[in-house]
């Protein structure tokens, strides 16, 4: 344990001097969002940096007086994770670095509420230490994903589209590179940037198949009022991130798609992701060259931001095989802030059963608590530790739970 302990306090010291995080601030998202944003949900290029446009830099002005002058927005960020755990069957600790340069170019429509858009993300992924984040849970015999997007692939493109608003911003159409976890069953606490980092918390609650990124297709969101709205896309299930020209090979050759629909009620357009319910389906085929099999399933939402400060939520989905971690799951939690500028807390349970079709037998069921806390050093600089409690980890039958410590730091400019 004393030996645990001097590794996660070696891990963490090395994750504050490379990088620092900023927090998902509820109100602040809520804020930054326009009633034009159908698709694009909190952890997105177009939400990230209206959420980094509330810190003032140096350069803040000069940013400002760029987009003003030729509608391009920008963003730079670093971003470090570092995790120890009590149990594992392999390693006990993990880390990764990501550096991420993304941006938005307003070129058509501008001073409208039709805008068409150009929007990229590049990121370079590498691991700090012996294991990457993402393969953390399989040192610990735990049947999940933690921090799914830090991983050890060094340069990516996560995505490149063109996002086109239609009928006076109540629509919205992406074509292109695309990450579907920016639209398929986004919430306020979902980022693996900003919120929770276990996927039991993100999107589907670990219960939607592939989840590809980088992925050659298209996807459209419109709202028939202010309250109701329909969304869905298709996109290539084969996408890769490290060499995102194969998507017109495997897209139009192979025909290998991910499919999403998603209905939804919200009090307003710009409060979709926060008081909300929704529930979206989903489809993905059989992928011959990975090995997985076609299936479907369904996930909810529900999410009422109380009192300002609140943000309680109830999710679950089902899956019939396609790749999916999880069979059944459901979770529960909330965010609270008393001011979003300072700092946020956010705690969420969560009851899982892992796919049989996926890990090849029957696993048993897997109990996950998460706990995180941002604290702001700085404008543009905010440290959030980590706290995850495991019970009974599928794949480790020699350990009842284990603890997860974690320290996530964002530096962004």
């Amino acid at each position: 344990m004393r030996r645990n302990m001097l590794l996660a306090l070696t891990l963490n010291q090395r994750i504050m001097v490379t990088c620092v995080i900023i927090a998902l601030l509820v109100p602040t998202t809520l804020h930054g969002q326009s009633a034009s944003d159908k698709l694009a949900g909190p952890g997105s290029t177009r939400a990230q940096l209206a959420s980094d446009s509330l810190s003032k830099h140096r350069w803040s002005d000069w940013k400002a007086s760029l987009k003003n002058r030729t509608g391009l927005d920008f963003g730079f960020d670093f971003i470090g994770l570092g995790m120890v755990a009590t149990e594992s069957v392999g390693q006990n600790t993990a880390g990764t670095g990501v550096a991420r340069l993304f941006a938005e170019w307003v070129l058509t429509g501008r001073g409208t509420e039709n805008t068409g858009s150009l929007i990229g993300k590049v990121d370079y992924r590498h691991r700090l230490g012996k294991v990457p984040v993402k393969s953390f849970a399989g040192e610990l015999g735990y049947a999940g994903v933690i921090g799914a997007t830090y991983s050890d692939q060094r340069l990516r493109l996560t995505h490149l589209f063109w996002n086109q608003n239609f009928a006076q911003g109540r629509g919205a159409i992406y074509v292109g590179w695309l990450d579907v976890t920016d639209y398929v069953d986004a919430y306020a606490l979902a980022s693996p940037w900003q919120g929770f980092t276990n996927l039991q918390f993100q999107t589907g609650s670990g219960t939607i198949g592939g989840l590809p990124d980088s992925s050659l297709g298209l996807a459209a969101g419109y709202f028939f009022n202010n309250n109701v709205y329909i969304s869905g896309g298709i996109v290539d299930a084969n996408g890769n991130a490290r060499n995102p020209l194969a998507g017109f090979k495997t897209y139009f050759g192979e025909r290998e798609t991910f499919k999403s629909l998603e209905v939804g009620w919200t009090t307003g357009p710009k409060a979709r992701f926060f008081n909300s319910a929704h529930v979206t389906f989903w489809q993905q085929d059989a992928r011959t060259e990975e090995g997985t099999s076609s299936g479907y399933g369904l996930s909810f939402h529900l999410s009422y931001v109380l009192g300002g400060h609140w943000l309680p939520f109830l999710r679950g989905g089902w899956a019939d095989a396609g790749d999916a971690i999880y069979e059944t799951a459901f979770s529960g939690g909330f965010g609270y802030s008393q001011d979003p500028s300072k700092g946020l807390l956010g705690l969420g349970l969560g009851w899982s059963r892992p796919n049989e079709d996926t890990y090849g037998t029957e696993l048993e069921d897997q109990v996950t608590f998460e706990a995180f806390w941002m604290l702001e050093l700085a404008k543009g600089i905010e440290l959030t530790p980590n706290f995850q409690y495991i019970i009974n980890p599928s794949l480790n039958s020699e350990a009842g739970s284990t603890v997860l410590f974690g320290l996530r730091g964002r530096a962004a400019f």
